[in-house]
């Protein structure tokens, strides 16, 4: 390697220092200016061309011409998600000391397979505090992921190994003497899907429990179905009930639905990728102390909690069955758990699907410790009121439905004008406004479909959105729609009535 090469590899410390300072300032600006910006505004069509067909420098620039594309070209087009006034799906801002650990975190590029290292300790660290939340006993283990998704199938791999009722690690689910069925509501993610699929189990025997008109979970209607399925020679194997969905931010009825599970022996797996930081919140902590009867939670840190992307958990309440479902050793990493040694305590990679891991756990140890448990509560708890203030705006209107009951802190809600009767109507003039909304870069909206109608959706979890950023939502939204119907009334008047 000659001289010059070696020279982007071995960076003195006032070289370091210099760049350093400078990302840091692009940092600062980017985060302190938000609030000023649009919320949301597309990358450039000729900037996509641009990058769909680049090829790679022959010779590499310097770090100030890869600084200064980023200042330009990059970041002016976020996603969106730092902004106070992004209501969208549920993504949160990033808390600062994650920003800051995820640097310290990439310098020094640990492998947390494991080893024994402060990166292990600092994930084990992470874990012991998440048990502590949710009522987890001692011996639970938890894991780091990369988001609810992982955690799923982590889970649900687990609870395949455990209730199957023979070795399927060996004899896979062909080998299996009976049908192995799953059960979700329909409010259920759809990594839950995913998960049966990759688990090989297949999507046609994951059972569609009922809900009630709130969208929870029916015990009776599911106790039903899973006796239906014993008797008719199925194997249940688990349960996925939702704390805090995305839909609407329902919540199962977690204790009777674990009543459930202990009865039939069948596997309880709680999504509280959004939700389950809630149960900090006075307000809902009673109904989500339950999760502590979960026999595995998912819960996504970089959700609720602002931990910067990616950074999800998997808690499995019998650490025990998590190792004998994924542990496969090979002779150069066995190691007897001395703490004094190399080898160091039993490998993460034991627990999960992953050898190389990344030092995921540095930027929850960080926020954690930064806002402690009263500063997440209040954030919580702040973001609930500020839900429960937009349903009030939204009511001291007549052009708003809003579905109800209103959970943890997503408002669903859709434009309603008496000009348009028909469903399919409201529902094209409310795609229409909220398109209309996320281009116009005010406020920041996503939509969803519940019972073939369409509501326009926000999901407040930033901690820099305040009372003024919702005020404004319902005017936002009502001249999108005056806009919208000013522009094609005539017509869908029309439509409706040859409809009629």
């Amino acid at each position: 390697m000659d001289r010059l090469s070696m020279e982007k590899w071995e960076w003195p410390a006032d070289e370091i220092r210099r760049v350093g300072h400078r990302v840091i300032d692009l940092i600062a600006d980017h985060l302190t200016e938000l609030r000023s910006e649009p919320v949301f505004r597309p990358f450039p069509p000729g900037l996509a061309a641009k990058y769909l067909n680049s090829t790679l420098p022959e010779h590499g620039l310097t770090a100030d011409e890869i600084l200064d594309r980023f200042a330009c070209e990059i970041e002016p087009y976020p996603f969106g998600n730092g902004h106070p006034r992004f209501y969208g799906w549920v993504n949160s801002p990033p808390a600062m000391m994650g920003i800051f650990a995820d640097a310290l975190a990439a310098a020094m590029n640990p492998s947390c397979a494991g080893g024994n290292h402060a990166a292990v300790y600092v994930e084990r660290e992470v874990a012991q505090w998440f048990k502590q939340i949710l009522g987890f006993p001692e011996g639970a283990m938890g894991l780091l992921v990369s988001g609810s998704s992982m955690a799923a199938l982590t889970a649900l791999a687990v609870a395949r190994h455990t209730r199957c009722g023979y070795e399927v690690r060996t004899k896979g689910v062909q080998s299996s003497p009976a049908r192995l069925t799953f059960y979700r509501t329909s409010e259920g993610h759809g990594c839950h899907q995913k998960a049966v699929e990759l688990l090989g189990i297949g999507s046609d025997h994951m059972r569609v429990v009922p809900t009630d008109r709130t969208k929870r979970m029916l015990p009776d209607a599911l106790d039903t179905i899973i006796r239906g399925d014993r008797e008719n020679g199925c194997t249940p194997i688990a349960v996925i009930a939702s704390a805090g969905t995305v839909n609407t931010g329902a919540i199962d009825p977690l204790d009777r639905i674990a009543d459930v599970c202990s009865k039939h022996n069948v596997w309880l797996h709680v999504d509280g990728a959004y939700g389950g930081p809630a149960i900090l919140a006075r307000q809902y902590s009673d109904e989500l102390s339950a999760l502590a009867r979960a026999d595995s939670i998912a819960l996504d840190p970089h959700k609720w909690l602002c931990v910067p992307v990616e950074a999800g958990l998997v808690l499995v309440r019998d650490g025990a069955n998590l190792r004998t479902t994924f542990s496969l050793v090979p002779p150069y990493l066995q190691t007897d758990g001395d703490t004094e040694g190399v080898g160091g305590l039993p490998w993460f990679s034991e627990y999960g699907f992953q050898q190389t891991r990344g030092f995921r756990a540095l930027k929850v140890w960080m926020a954690l410790q930064f806002h402690g448990i009263s500063g997440y509560r209040a954030l919580v708890e702040q973001n609930i009121a500020l839900a429960q203030g937009l349903v009030n705006q939204l009511k001291c209107s007549d052009h708003f439905e809003i579905f109800e009951p209103q959970h943890l802190s997503i408002v669903c809600f859709r434009y309603v004008t008496q000009n348009l009767g028909h469903l399919q109507d409201l529902n094209e003039l409310n795609k229409a406004i909220v398109e209309k909304v996320q281009l116009g870069g005010e406020v920041f909206l996503s939509n969803t479909l519940i019972d073939d109608t369409f509501w326009l959706r926000a999901c407040i979890v930033n901690p820099r959105t305040r009372e003024e950023d919702i005020v404004v939502l319902p005017r936002i939204v009502e001249h999108a729609a005056s806009y919208i119907m000013s522009e094609s009334l005539p017509r869908v008047n029309h439509l409706s009535s040859l409809e009629s």
